[in-house]
C-alpha cells in the first residue's frame, strides 16, 4: 500500500501521472483527495472501472518513482554539503598553515618582520593619499577630506627628516 505521506509530498508528480495513465480523471477530482490513499484509490475504481490491486500497484510504483528521485535530490544535496565543508577545512588549513609560517618568519627575522609591515603600512597610506587628493571633495567630506590631507603632508614632512635626498 502506498504512505500517505509519500503521496501527499509528491502529490504533483502522483496526479500528473494519474492523469497520464486514466485521462478519465478530472483535476478537480484530483485535487478532492489530496494525499486520502483510501478515497483516491475509491475514486478511481468508480471512474475507470479499474481492480484495486492494479491502481494500488500502480500508486506504489508512482510514489516509489517519486521517492527515489527525492532520495537522489537528497544525496546530491548531502554530496554538495560535503564538499563545501571540505572546501571550507581546507581554506582553514591553508590560512592558519600561512599565519604559522609568519609567525615563524616574524620570530626568527623580527626586525625585517618590522621593516615589511612599516613599508606595507606606509605603501597604504600613500596609495590611499594620492585616491582622496586626485578625487574631487565631496561638500559634506570637504572637511574630512582637508584634514586627511593636512594629515598625510605632516606624515610625509615627518619622513622627509629620515629619508636621503637624492
Amino acid at each position: 500500500m502506498v504512505n500517505q505521506q509519500v503521496l501527499e509530498g509528491n502529490w504533483n508528480e502522483v496526479s500528473g501521472k494519474l492523469k497520464k495513465k486514466w485521462g478519465q480523471l478530472s483535476d478537480d477530482e484530483l485535487s478532492s483527495f489530496k494525499g486520502n490513499v483510501e478515497q483516491l484509490v475509491g475514486a478511481i475504481q468508480r471512474k475507470t472501472g479499474e481492480s484495486r490491486q492494479a491502481i494500488e500497484d500502480f500508486l506504489g510504483e508512482v510514489s516509489d518513482g517519486a521517492s527515489n528521485v527525492a532520495s537522489a535530490a537528497r544525496d546530491r544535496l548531502h554530496s554538495g554539503a560535503n564538499y563545501a565543508a571540505d572546501a571550507a577545512r581546507h581554506g582553514y588549513d591553508t590560512l592558519r598553515h600561512g599565519y604559522d609560517e609568519a609567525q615563524r618568519t616574524v620570530k626568527r627575522r623580527p626586525a625585517q618582520s618590522v621593516a615589511v609591515a612599516f613599508g606595507l603600512g606606509f605603501a597604504a597610506g600613500v596609495g590611499l593619499a594620492v585616491m582622496l587628493r586626485d578625487r574631487p571633495a565631496p561638500s559634506r567630506l570637504g572637511r574630512g577630506r582637508a584634514a586627511t590631507e593636512k594629515f598625510g603632508r605632516q606624515v610625509l614632512d615627518a619622513l622627509g627628516e629620515y629619508v636621503p635626498h637624492r
